[in-house]
């Protein structure tokens, strides 16, 4: 008989491994997870999964079409995803070539642009920072003046709040422009930075699969100037019209970016003009949102995803009601782990549901401002907010580690 495959276009390569819960997943689903990947030496556990991982350009549709092909004298290949966002519109197109469950690849890519999502967004109706697109760093000077100091000053395309910087005043601007136009941050083709009014307000998260909103979360930030994640909790605290709203708003987006298919995440801020959109992600929320969601509701929003790209019906009906909650650990500086507490103490702590610690003693840091700084994480639930907050910061008080600063 011949096995069925489920094709992992890349994974994740920091953190909470969204794509080892994706081959975890599978495996339950009786799918062999196979990655496509055009460096496999990134996946630092591929070998330990005794997972298949066949190398091949990711960057070439061709390249990918061939080996697909390749697979198929061997596998029945079931459904092709990519939990990276950086590939989510080639799965789709992959998809489409092989008659295979999926999103519009179009609609994947205008979303991944945020410029091009900004335009979509605001010709609906739907309320967005304002924002302009520059391609050097006069255009950037030209847009922030036009928009008003402070500014959000970022990358048109990319994830993780990599190159995100809020700009106080016009040195601050053409410091972030230097730095994003200098050779240090990695652009995916030819440099395009977005300049943006800084939305104030509480940070939200919407989650949903096809067109139905299935959780919305809420998350905290490190300091400004920088936006680097440092925990969440599902679900957010809201009265109903506050719920009803971001449910209209998150479903008016899918609208006007043609998606519907498949998961996606709305993030917001609520300012005074009520909730303005951040960004429209056209994948599963990052971290451990699909682990949070699971904890509180009991629904693994993963394997639903695998079933609906796999053409079989998917069900995201709550079993429970819980509060999750996260805590991120970040490095502060860059240099050197002397030492990292050993996790099983915390882990033993009632009420955790995981501890995870992504470093070890001798690893070299090098602090970035965004998902890249993480070091661990921490996860819990409880029948209560104030518990989960409890556990959470017990955990996160016996948790220690030392690094040894650059010269």
């Amino acid at each position: 008989m011949v096995r069925r495959a489920l094709i992992l276009l890349e994974r994740n390569v920091f953190g909470a491994n969204t794509g080892l819960l994706y081959v975890q997943a599978a495996r339950r689903l009786d799918l062999c997870p196979i990655t496509l990947s055009a460096d496999p030496t990134q996946y630092d556990n591929l070998a330990a999964e005794g997972l298949e991982v066949v190398r091949v350009d990711t960057s070439d549709f061709n390249a990918l079409v061939s080996e697909c092909s390749r697979l198929r004298a061997t596998y029945d290949i079931a459904g092709i995803i990519s939990p990276r966002e950086a590939f989510c519109a080639t799965a789709a197109r992959l998809c489409r070539h092989f008659d295979l469950p999926g999103p519009d690849p179009a609609s994947i890519d205008r979303c991944c642009d945020k410029f091009a999502q900004r335009q979509l967004l605001a010709q609906s109706g739907i309320a967005v920072p304002a924002y302009y697109l520059a391609l050097d760093a006069a255009d950037v000077q030209r847009s922030a003046a036009l928009i008003g100091l402070p500014v959000i000053v970022k990358p048109a395309v990319g994830t993780g709040s990599a190159g995100v910087r809020l700009c106080r005043n016009i040195d601050e601007v053409a410091e972030h422009t230097s730095y994003l136009l200098g050779g240090k941050h990695v652009w995916r083709s030819a440099p395009r930075i977005l300049v943006e009014e800084f939305a104030e307000g509480p940070y939200y998260s919407a989650d949903l699969m096809g067109n139905e909103v299935f959780a919305i979360a809420t998350a905290e930030f490190g300091p400004l100037p920088h936006f680097v994640f440092h925990g969440g909790t599902y679900p957010a605290q809201l009265t109903h019209e506050e719920h009803t709203r971001i449910e209209d708003v998150s479903l008016s987006c899918l609208r006007a970016l043609g998606l519907g298919w498949g998961p996606a995440t709305i993030e917001l801020r609520w300012t005074m003009r009520g909730p303005v959109v951040i960004e429209v992600t056209p994948r599963l929320g990052g971290g451990s949102n699909p682990q949070l969601a699971q904890l509180a509701y009991g629904v693994d929003f993963l394997t639903e995803h695998i079933k609906l790209a796999i053409g079989k019906e998917w069900d995201l009906q709550k079993s429970k009601s819980l509060i999750a909650g996260s805590r991120v650990l970040n490095a502060d500086r860059d240099g050197i782990v002397d030492w990292i507490n050993d996790d099983s103490l915390v882990a033993a702590i009632p009420g955790l549901a995981e501890v995870k610690l992504y470093v070890k003693p001798k690893t070299r840091i090098f602090q970035r401002y965004d998902y890249r700084d993480r070091i661990g994480h921490v996860l819990a639930s409880s029948p209560s907010f104030a518990q989960t907050e409890s556990i959470l910061n017990r955990a996160l008080d016996l948790i220690g580690w030392s690094i040894t600063q650059s010269e």
